[in-house]
């Protein structure tokens, strides 16, 4: 069995002395595994950091088989290495892809979102909204996405306040009714109106990290959620709070 294709890396293991086991979101073959001998050298090191575009073959025996990788590099974002944010922004969706996707399905829609998403690193004023259209994506694609076009309660598009943490649908200030304190935020960025701000997004992150927490690692098996993703919504907090 082999196959050739193209994607980003998302995490390194060492295995045995000189080889590692690396995991790629590939365009046509999903979240991947393989061994890469050699892989801990001084010239493959570099190579194999998350968020780096590859080149890759895989080969196995049997389909079942964990393989081998052989790689070539194409683009790398190591120019993140000295943006703390957009280290931090690297880290939160190479480890929520990680965590959350299923092994070996593709999933091209949401793989050429995530690669537009690490092509904006750097870009700091534009990366926060487009994170967040990234979490909301990713919720979709694994089954939990959030219905924001008419209140739970009412029916109407007006004035939609909060998302119902059980259900995932907007409600409107009128819906709320005495169930205001047990709702999720639903800030104006969430239904793309109007400027974004970080306040903005940071609440909006809230509502997705719930989701994101209550919901989806559940069905994978009661994980936490990768602490990477925290550490990005907590410096981007602390933007908010900077002179």
């Amino acid at each position: 069995m082999d196959w050739r294709d193209q994607g980003f890396v998302l995490h390194t293991r060492k295995h045995g002395e000189t080889s590692v086991i690396l995991e790629m979101f590939t365009q046509s073959h999903g979240r991947h595994t393989g061994i890469v001998r050699g892989g801990v050298s001084r010239k493959m090191t570099p190579i194999l950091q998350p968020g780096t575009q590859l080149d890759v073959s895989w080969r196995a025996r049997l389909e079942d088989h964990i393989g081998s990788f052989t790689v070539e590099p194409l683009r790398s974002r190591a120019v993140v290495l000295s943006d703390r944010m957009a280290l931090a922004g690297l880290n939160a969706v190479t480890a929520l892809l990680s965590f959350c996707l299923p092994e070996r399905e593709p999933l091209n829609d949401l793989y050429k979102r995530s690669e537009q998403l690490l092509d904006l690193l750097g870009q700091n004023d534009l990366w926060p909204l487009a994170y967040l259209r990234w979490e909301m994506a990713l919720l979709d694609e694994m089954g939990f996405g959030l219905d924001l076009s008419a209140c739970a309660v009412h029916g109407t598009n007006e004035h939609l306040d909060y998302v119902s943490p059980k259900s995932g649908r907007a409600v409107s200030a009128e819906g709320a009714g005495e169930w205001v304190d047990r709702l999720l935020p639903l800030p104006p960025v969430m239904l793309g109106k109007g400027a974004s701000s970080d306040e903005e997004i940071v609440q909006a992150l809230v509502t997705t990290g719930y989701f994101l927490s209550e919901k989806l690692a559940p069905q994978i098996g009661y994980k936490p959620l990768p602490d990477a993703r925290g550490r990005y919504v907590d410096l981007l907090k602390r933007r908010l709070t900077s002179p």
